[in-house]
């Protein structure tokens, strides 16, 4: 079984953390933010976590399989 390349975009976008689990940033942060809450935008620089089914495909993206 050849080793599994990772993938770059994923590399830069998730993170595994010390459990297992993958970390990523949250979407609309970017611009347009005078509309929006300052609780809003806050919650915005937490990281949030990726669930389930799709966990394992960022894995497989990231050559943790």
């Amino acid at each position: 079984m050849p080793k599994l390349k990772t993938n770059k975009s994923a590399k830069k976008r998730f993170k595994l953390t010390k459990k297992g689990k993958v970390r990523r940033n949250k979407a609309y942060s970017q611009h347009l933010l005078s509309g929006k809450s300052a609780k809003r935008k806050r919650n915005l620089r937490k990281p949030g976590l990726v669930e389930g089914a799709q966990a394992r495909t960022v894995k497989r993206l990231l050559g943790k399989a």
